[in-house]
């Protein structure tokens, strides 16, 4: 492939290949010339002109004659244009030529694509050649076949498009001959056609006025009969040419014209105005489908082109003309044509009004739908009350009305819906009078219209969830009146149903009442219904609707009502074989009708039971259930129906779908012995035995594999246009869906994807229920004669009954076999099996392609399911047998497609051996030129091969990628599904290399290479599924080679693919950004830049997406996307993407709702700040131009809202800078270009304002999350203006402006509850500190607390009673956090005079809280102690929910409870803590039945209080959740802390032993850094617990130590010792983070677990006092082992010569316990000094010099014990002799430190004042230290380390020689006076010696002059003696008298004081 690329085509290469490969290498030089061309050299034009001319000869294939074509005509743009007229000529004469032969047409095809190109680039620099050329090619285009028919006209189109105006007399004839193309039967022809007129149109004014209506018809009639890109194509045509007529301004055509010429088409089709005169006038003939479909699209297309702008101003008279569509009675002649004609016009309504309109724009559209449902329900009521009967024409315009009102309430609805809370003001508008007009409509005459407005009502109450309550009331407040109407009574049964069945959107739910009072009305209607047959039908479906939709409120409603329901059940069905065969006889035809329709209800209820509530369904109900079910199913209808009439035909349906249904949802097992009756039934029901219509099921496409989709054409599922081409799909009532066919599907949940639901008709819903069921049932083996019986009804049917019979039958086969694979289940024995076989292989060859896909998949279910080689095996030889001698297409397509689906289902390993052979006839079948469709077969179960077989199928990639390339290069581009499969292919092979195209291996580059010339080609398709799958070729590619995949192309392309009009193109490019961005944002993002696609950039693209996509798919990946994108470049590019975000919240500024009145207390000045400030952020960006066209929705402003918090939280995890000002500014000041967050400040906080006052609630939720991620993280943030200020102080009013909406009496719970934690976090963050500033966001604290005083019964509620919780605990849990920063900052007193005066209140209200939360915290077993009547915030029924709310809340609030007990002693309240609790019931109702609280003492008071609040303290310890936050944990140990400063010690001590030993065995250590706090808390609580019981024991007798754990005995008792308990939690610690204390190795722990490590060992230390004697005795070995342990494993050398934590705590450990009174207790004096003298021997051992352990901290540790121990400890001969050793050891290390530290530790020995201990070490080391400070003359200290080493043993040697006998102070001043004389340099050596040497000289002469005069006589006697002695001294006082006299005389004059040690441990030990 290298070769290839070079300017000029390399021959010699070329001519070298194979003539296979040629193709390929053409290609490749084309591309890389199409690249190189336009920076190429002009020398080479001729040779080159030359080349490619020559191949236009060469019978080039598609993709290569584009390529072609556009490279000779860059060539001749950008080089000379000479020989440009003679290629012209040589094209035209190609296409002249009379030869019609099939080889020379690519010849023929590449000289039209010339000539289109040609003209297209250069246009009229081609002069007036322009004539000839068309009138050529529209000759040619009269004889050419439809490849070149399809061709010219795209040539046409480039033609056209290049000369613009110029061709204008060409203009008619190009016209007349393409329009009667437009009806050719190649559906590529007319796509092309459609695309030539809409270039011709830009400029022939005659289409658009003359001809418009002629046109008009021309595409009627193109659309009969058409597939998906006709439609498409032909659709953009008409609705531009429509738009154009209105645009000019000499526009001939009105509006009005315009929009009737379109109806035309919508109503009568393509059969014009005058033919079909006569046929109309009769009303016969109903217009063709796709001309519908394809007139729907282009009123979409339409709209579109003469934009939003023109929508808003003319949307009256566009939505009253479709409403006109939808209610004329040419498009409603049957049921399912008028559900069509409904999904149509909706398409309409919701395509532009909910893309092109803005929000504000939008509400207007809805006042004008309210107008048109008023004045249509007007027309309604004047017929319904017109009693004389005279308005005869009226009745026939109420049946078409209630077309037009399911239209116009759908859009209204979605509009309400998609407009969410920002529809507020429409609904509240008193003018229109939504809610009026939609509930008017619940009176309507016909059902359907009924059903809408419920459906609507259900929009309105999920998008303003505050309307939920009020409505649901109103219904049934109207429902009470109005019972003696049916309308009124089935409407508003439809109304509460649906509002019911939306409540599961509404988050915060309606109150349990709600429900109450629906059962009371279903109960009321069910039993009056017999009362009056005029209202028995529909009270009786109305009771069992309202009783279906109440069970969608879940299990915690439905529980209470749950054996009423179950008795009303049984009620209905009679109860015995007796009693139903008595019932039989009697009853006429409208009682069965009741009966049935009741029982239908029943079910159905029963359905919504079993599937809304699982968790009620016991054993126990499940057998309740079966009585009625059981009944149901013996039920004998036919019998009925024969007596009293087929009218009944419809309710016996019903009941017959419910069963199904709820059979479906129960566990099969449960009605095992009705199998066989079940099965009789379902199969006469899908083989359609009682049934004369050829109803098919709609389940089929959904059984067979999602990948099989091309070939079924299921992939129009995934277009744009989805809803309407849905009634195109072959299977009966296809897209047909609506609420009247089953009225139930109003409270259910609407199917992902679905704008509402749409059930299908009964008809088919029946048997797409059985045909369910029969796969749930079926799991036993499968049985003969049901298998035989379906062939018989096969072959017994014939036509269409037998196609219809033949997918029913299979669609239940496939079921029952994906539920048999499901279950590992098998299919019986050898005959059913071949019968089984016989009956798919018989469909194998079925013409109906759907068929055969299905008998496809079944037969790759059943290799799935019998497993077995030799079965699988069989299938696949049959198959191989067929496919060898087949030549008819239907079976070469079924068989193949059997192959790909055996190697699907039974994977690469099972079906391995017959990968050749399969791989073989699936490469040959598709190379069969003559059939695209088997073509297109055998390449998608190629596909399925590849995919299944992973790396077995890696010796078959090469000459399937040959294969791929060839048909790439050669089918033509019509033929969109062979390309679809090549995709398929190519990605399969892709993934089957794998990681290996990462390789430089020839192979693998030219796979690669391959791979990439593949991707190519797709991308410059057509097709917009093929662009797609190349791209995700592409991604593969990227994913496994990403060196390889050039962005700078793909990026732009990607890009333009985002604008596209496919829905799976912009999937496909989304998808692939969004991988993309993971590894290589910026260069994504500048590639993007370079398209200049707008001045945000990508990013700016994808945010526009967003307003615009409803695809859910989609909008996951842009969110993806962005999120990666914001990942990598917020922080660098922090400027961009903040505007960014401001730009977006900035659009809906002007829908934000802020109040202004602000309260009265407030002072002028402060109400005048936050006016200024509300205006000034209500104002921005109002004056910007340059807005889009539709302003951001909300759903988008959330998304930037969220997006703002993640740039926070990045720039906090990137760098410090951001949240430091004064650092930023000087960063900003080094580099201009560097970008810090904390610089944004203000546009932070308005945007957080922004948002937090729109009219949005889930936008106001993200602005108040983002404005409590501002305060907490730019609190500390000082100003350095002006210090000891922070900065955020300056946006005091505007947070206060912020939050004061969020508490205004109709704000939504949840805000509420979020504004509560962001006033507590303000409050708490310290930012303000004046006391009226504070009191400005304290005030709505209060206001809320006064809310939560209140009670219940105060305000009508709107929402569920666990929303109040919410809101309530979310009150009291911002006290508690404001309670307890007040009382941590108590020197700010302003905070604590804030709170201190709701302080009675609050804790009394904290109490409860924590109390409820002890209860709900409770285990399951233990739940008949919960009070029956709910706690303080929560009710019986709401418990699951307010468990949450009381978890996310009980930490803070038990911090503030504790911090209020201790401070004021336990004692607060006691006389009135229990009075006025809140309860939920009524406000002032005590809780806690607990008799009178005022009788109970202060000591069970306190007590209580204490066991409540430790109990919840050590239960979540004990327990702790995962998802628990880190808060909560510190709070809930601080809370512990302090308590036990506050109750009595005898309160206090009953829980200890216990509760630290489940600490113990429950906590976890954490690994982060705020973990390290909790452990440290936790062991500070440990000594909390454990010191205050040492001095409650050991307080009283002081003088003894008989008191104390352990007794006499010292017995610790497990459980019940304290001790005990402490011992085990701390050596769990310890083994927990030194697990080698077993062990000889030695790891470096991490700062926090030396810390831990430290404080475990100072308790350990301490436990022994808390012991008797004995008790101590028991502990002290253990505790002395794991100290020693400690010391050994945790001293290790560090490189600054600290002392680690752990060693300092273990040394000061080794202390307290030599020291410890115990060591003088006669009892245990000897044991004691036992064991301390085994702890020294263990220490000593430690510090041998094999050991690792660093000898300082054991030197330190030996000193230790030999100045704390008494001599019966240490005196012992052996241990003498090792501490000796050890200091030894030490003297004669190495390293200077080692000494200098040694020589300190020898010094405090010495000094010991008993002699009795020193004087054995004096003898023993002084000798060896004289040695080693001797030796310092002769290698004097280099570094200031040795010289500090010699200095300090200088130090021991004069304390010795202080410490001696006058008589022998002349002997020790003769070791140390020659030393020190020794260390004096000569004036030549000083000058030249080193500043340690230097340093040694000036130290020793210091000395020698301090010690003269303090031992004159032993001094001079030394001197004396040795006279060289005296020279060198007086020589060296000389020399530093002469340097500095004034020195050498302060030097003199100094007292004669000792140096301290200058290396000094953190901690004195001694």
């Amino acid at each position: 492939m290298e070769l290839a690329h070079s300017l000029l085509l390399n021959e010699e290469a070329l001519a070298q290949i194979t003539e296979a490969k040629r193709p390929v290498f053409i290609f490749e030089w084309l591309r890389f010339l199409d690249k190189v061309l336009v920076a190429a050299n002009k020398e080479k034009q001729k040779k080159l002109v030359e080349q490619l001319t020559g191949l236009i000869s060469s019978a080039p294939g598609p993709p290569t004659r584009k390529l072609l074509a556009k490279n000779l005509a860059t060539l001749y743009s950008i080089g000379d244009t000479f020989t440009v007229f003679q290629t012209l000529d040589k094209c035209n004469d190609i296409i002249k030529s009379k030869d019609d032969t099939s080889a020379y047409l690519p010849t023929k095809l590449s000289a039209v694509a010339c000539v289109g190109a040609f003209y297209e680039r250069m246009g009229r620099m081609l002069g007036s050649s322009f004539p000839d050329t068309i009138n050529n090619m529209l000759k040619a285009l009269k004889s050419a076949e439809s490849q070149g028919r399809s061709e010219i006209l795209l040539s046409l189109q480039k033609v056209l498009n290049g000369l613009g105006g110029a061709a204008a007399s060409c203009h008619r004839d190009i016209y007349k001959n393409a329009r009667s193309l437009l009806t050719d039967r190649s559906m590529a022809v007319r796509c092309a056609v459609a695309k030539c007129l809409l270039e011709l149109q830009n400029e022939a004014v005659f289409m658009w006025t003359t001809e418009l209506e002629n046109v008009a018809t021309l595409c009627f009639k193109a659309l009969e009969g058409s597939n998906y890109g006709v439609r498409v194509a032909v659709s953009k045509l008409l609705g531009t040419v429509m738009a154009t007529a209105l645009i000019p301004k000499q526009a001939r055509a009105t509006l009005e014209e315009v929009l009737e010429l379109m109806a035309t088409g919508f109503l009568r089709g393509g059969s014009g105005f005058l033919k079909s005169g006569g046929e109309m006038l009769k009303g016969g003939g109903s217009v063709s489908r796709e001309v519908r479909v394809g007139v729907t699209q282009a009123y979409v297309v339409f709209v579109t082109t003469l934009g939003g702008q023109w929508l808003e101003r003319n949307f009256a008279t566009f939505l009253s003309h479709v409403l006109d569509l939808v209610g004329h009675p040419r498009a409603t002649q049957t049921h399912v044509e008028a559900v069509y004609s409904r999904r149509c016009v909706s398409f309409m309504l919701r395509s532009t009004l909910g893309g092109l309109l803005g929000e504000k724009a939008q509400m207007a559209a809805g006042k004008d739908i309210c107008l048109a449902l008023s004045k249509q329900m007007r027309a309604v009521e004047a017929v319904v009350n017109d009693t004389s009967g005279e308005n005869k024409a009226g009745t026939a315009d109420v049946s078409a009305t209630q077309h037009v009102m399911v239209c116009a309430l759908k859009e209204l609805g979605s509009l309400v819906q998609s407009l969410s809370a920002t529809a507020s003001p429409l609904i509240q508008e008193p003018s229109i009078g939504l809610l009026e007009t939609v509930s008017s409509v619940l009176l309507h005459p016909s059902m359907a219209a009924r059903l809408a407005a419920a459906w609507c009502l259900r929009c309105v109450a999920v998008a303003l969830p505050y309307q939920l309550t009020p409505l649901l009331e109103r219904c049934a407040e109207r429902i009470n009146n109005l019972k003696s109407s049916p309308e009124a009574v089935s409407g508003y049964s439809f109304a509460m149903a649906a509002l019911l069945g939306g409540v599961h959107q509404c988050p915060l739910g309606v109150p349990q009442s709600k429900g109450k009072l629906v059962v009371s009305i279903a109960e009321d209607l069910l039993r009056t219904a017999a009362q009056n047959s005029r209202l028995s039908l529909q009270r009786t479906q109305a009771g069992w609707l309202l009783l279906g939709a109440l069970m969608t409120l879940g299990p915690s409603l439905v529980r209470y009502h749950l054996p009423k329901m179950l008795l009303l059940w049984r009620n209905v069905f009679p109860r015995s074989q007796k009693e139903m065969e008595a019932e039989k006889a009697r009853g006429d035809s409208f009682t069965w009708q009741v009966t049935l329709e009741g029982r239908a209800g029943a079910l159905c209820a029963m359905r919504s039971f079993v599937a809304h509530c699982p968790e009620l369904l016991t054993e126990d109900v499940i057998r309740r259930l079966m009585t009625p079910i059981e009944c149901a199913m013996t039920m004998i209808v036919p019998s009925i129906i024969k007596v009293h009439g087929s009218h009944l035909k419809a309710s016996a349906a019903m009941v017959r779908l419910r069963l199904y249904d709820i059979l479906a949802l129960l566990p099969p097992k449960t009605y095992e012995g009705s199998f066989n009756a079940l099965l009789r039934e379902l199969v006469t029901e899908f083989t359609l035995t009682d049934n004369s219509a050829n109803t098919t099921t709609s389940l089929l496409r959904s059984l067979c594999h999602y990948d099989d989709s091309v070939l079924m054409g299921s992939w129009l599922q995934e277009t744009d246009h989805k809803s309407i081409e849905d009634q195109l799909q072959p299977n009966s009532a296809s897209g047909s869906g609506a609420l009247e066919h089953d009225p139930s599907s109003i409270y259910l949940r609407v199917p992902v994807g679905e704008a509402m639901p749409g059930p299908l008709p009964l008809g088919v819903s029946v048997i797409d229920a059985s045909v369910a069921l029969f796969g749930v049932v079926l799991i036993n083996p499968v049985r003969l004669q049901m298998l035989d019986h379906f062939a018989e009804c096969i072959k017994q049917a014939k036509g269409v009954r037998q196609q219809a019979v033949q997918l029913n039958i299979f669609t239940a086969v496939l079921s029952a076999l994906k539920g048999l694979a499901e279950n590992k289940s098998t299919l019986g024995p050898e005959e059913v099996r071949k019968s089984a076989l016989a009956l798919v292989m018989g469909a194998l060859d079925n013409p109906n392609p759907i068929l055969r896909c299905a008998a496809g998949e079944a037969l790759g279910r059943m290799a799935q399911v019998v497993g077995e080689a030799t079965f699988i095996a069989r299938m696949a030889q049959y198959s191989f047998d067929k496919l060898k001698s087949a030549r008819d297409v239907v079976s070469r397509t079924g068989h193949s497609l059997a192959l790909g689906c055996l190697h699907r289902y039974v994977g690469g390993i099972g079906s391995g051996q017959h990968l050749k052979t399969s791989v073989s006839i699936l490469l040959a079948l598709a190379q069969d030129g003559t059939s695209h469709e088997v073509q297109t077969w055998a390449l998608h179960s190629l596909a399925l091969i590849v995919d299944s077989s992973g790396p077995m199928y890696r010796g078959y990639v090469e000459p399937t990628l040959s294969l791929v390339l060839t048909l790439l290069l050669t089918v033509p581009p019509s033929h969109t599904e062979v390309h679809q499969c090549l995709g398929r292919c190519l990605g399969a092979l892709i993934t089957t290399v794998g990681p290996e195209l990462q390789g430089n291996g020839a192979t693998i580059s030219t796979i690669r290479s391959s791979c990439l010339v593949g991707c190519a080609i797709m991308q410059d398709h057509s097709d917009s599924l093929v662009q797609a799958a190349a791209i995700s070729c592409l991604q593969q590619l990227h994913m496994f080679a990403p060196r390889h995949v050039n962005l700078s192309s793909l990026v732009p392309c990607l890009c333009v693919h985002l604008c596209s009009s496919h829905l799976l193109l912009r999937r496909a490019s989304v998808a692939c950004l969004r991988q993309l961005v993971q590894r290589e944002a910026a260069e994504v993002c500048e590639y993007a830049m370079n398209l200049n696609i707008t001045e945000t950039g990508l990013e700016g693209v994808l945010f526009g997406m967003l307003d615009r996509e409803t695809d859910r798919k989609l909008c996951h990946d842009i969110h993806d996307t962005l999120g990666h994108m914001l990942s990598s470049l917020a922080v660098d590019k922090l400027s961009h993407w903040l505007k960014l975000c401001k730009d977006v919240l900035a659009a809906g500024g002007s829908g934000a709702v802020v109040p202004v009145d602000l309260g009265k207390e407030d002072e002028d000045s402060e109400k005048q700040d936050e006016i200024d400030d509300d205006i000034m952020f209500t104002a921005l960006g109002e004056d910007n131009n340059s807005k889009p066209s539709v302003a951001p929705r909300w759903v988008t402003r959330v998304f930037a809202a969220d997006c703002l918090c993640r740039i926070i939280l990045l720039c906090e995890n990137a760098d410090r800078t951001h949240f430091d000002l004064a650092a930023a500014r000087l960063a900003k000041a080094k580099n201009p270009k560097g970008d810090l967050l904390v610089l944004h400040l203000s546009d932070l906080i308005r945007m957080a304002f922004m948002a937090a006052t729109d009219n949005s609630n889930q936008l106001r939720m993200a602005g108040l999350q983002a404005l409590e991620d501002i305060i907490k993280k730019f609190a500390s943030v000082p100003e350095p203006e002006f210090p000891g200020h922070v900065i955020l102080e300056q946006y005091q009013a505007n947070v206060g402006a912020a939050l004061r909406p969020a508490f205004s009496p109709d704000t939504p719970s949840d805000i509420t509850a979020k504004a509560c934690q962001v006033c507590s976090t303000w409050i708490g963050s310290g930012v303000v500190s004046d006391l009226n500033d504070l009191r400005r966001v304290h005030n709505l604290l209060v206001s809320s607390l006064d809310k939560v005083q209140a009670g219940k019964g105060s305000c009508s509620q709107l929402y569920s009673e666990s929303a109040t919780t919410m809101e309530k605990l979310s009150v009291l849990k911002a006290w508690a956090e404001v309670y307890v920063v007040a009382m941590k900052i108590k020197k700010q007193a302003d905070l604590i005079l804030l709170v201190q005066p709701e302080l009675p209140s609050l804790s009394r209200l904290w109490l409860a809280v924590l109390r409820d939360y002890a209860l709900l915290t409770l285990p399951a077993e233990f739940s008949s102690q919960l009070p029956p009547d709910g706690g303080a915030f929560y009710t019986p029924e709401t418990i699951d929910t307010a468990r949450l709310h009381y978890r996310a809340s009980w930490a803070p609030v038990l911090h503030a409870v504790a911090l209020w007990l201790s401070s004021t002693g336990f004692r607060a309240g006691e006389g009135d803590e229990e009075a006025p609790a809140v309860s939920m019931q009524a406000p002032g109702a005590t809780i806690y039945p607990q008799g009178n609280p005022v009788a109970q003492s202060t000591e069970e008071l306190v007590k209580d209080r204490m066991h409540l609040m430790l109990g919840v303290s050590i239960e979540f310890l004990c327990f702790p959740r995962p998802e628990e936050p880190i808060e909560h944990v510190m709070s809930c140990l601080q809370a512990l802390f302090t308590l036990p400063s506050g109750p009595p010690r005898s309160t206090a001590g009953c829980w200890r032993a216990h509760r630290v030993r489940r600490f113990s065995f429950t906590l976890t250590p954490p690994r982060s850094t705020a973990g390290s706090k909790i452990w440290v808390c936790v062991y500070l609580l440990c000594i909390l617990i454990v010191l205050p019981a040492g001095e409650e024991d050991g307080g009283e007798k002081e003088s003894t130590f008989t008191l104390g754990e352990g007794g006499e005995t010292g017995e610790l008792l497990p459980g019940k010792s304290l001790v005990f308990a402490a011992m085990e939690l701390l050596v769990f610690v310890l083994v927990r983070h030194l697990p080698q204390l077993n062990t000889r190795s030695v790891s470096c722990l991490p700062f926090f677990s030396c810390r831990l490590v430290a404080h475990t060992v100072s308790i350990l230390a301490e436990l022994p006092s808390l012991c008797s004697p004995q008790g101590s005795m028991t502990i002290l070995p253990t505790v002395l082992f794991l100290i020693t342990g400690v010391l050994k494993e945790t001293a290790v050398k560090t490189s600054d010569n600290s002392v680690p934590l752990p060693v300092s705590a273990a040394l000061q450990g080794i202390k307290t316990i030599i020291t410890s009174p115990l060591a003088r207790s006669e009892k245990t004096r000897t044991q004691w000094t036992v064991l301390v003298r085994s702890s020294l021997a263990s220490v000593i051992e430690y510090s041998q010099p094999v050991m690792i352990s660093p000898l300082v901290s054991m030197l330190t540790a030996i000193t230790l014990f030999l100045l704390s121990g008494s001599s019966e400890v240490i005196g012992v001969t052996v241990l003498q002799q090792g501490c000796m050793d050890r200091y030894r050891n030490a003297l004669n290390s190495p390293d200077p430190w080692v000494q200098a530290r040694c020589y300190q530790l020898l010094l405090s020995v010495f000094q010991h004042p008993s002699r009795a201990l020193s004087t054995p070490y004096i003898h023993a080391l002084a000798p060896l230290m004289v040695e080693k400070l001797k030796g310092a003359e002769r290698s004097r200290p280099g570094t200031a380390m040795e010289l500090q080493a010699v200095q300090e043993g200088i130090r021991v040697l004069e304390n010795l020689v202080g410490m001696g006998e006058e008589q022998n102070r002349v002997q020790l001043l003769a070791l140390l006076v020659p030393t020190l004389v020794s260390y004096l340099l000569d004036d030549n050596a000083f000058s030249s010696a080193s500043p340690a040497s230097k340093g040694l000289h000036e130290f020793a002469l210091h000395n020698l002059m301090r010690i003269g005069p303090l031992y004159p006589a032993a001094f001079k006697t030394v001197i004396g003696a040795a006279p060289e002695l005296k020279i060198r001294l007086e020589s060296a006082i000389r020399a530093n008298q002469a340097s500095s006299k004034a020195k050498a005389a302060a030097l003199l004059a100094q007292p004669a004081v000792q140096a301290a040690p200058t290396i000094k441990l953190k901690t004195s030990f001694f």
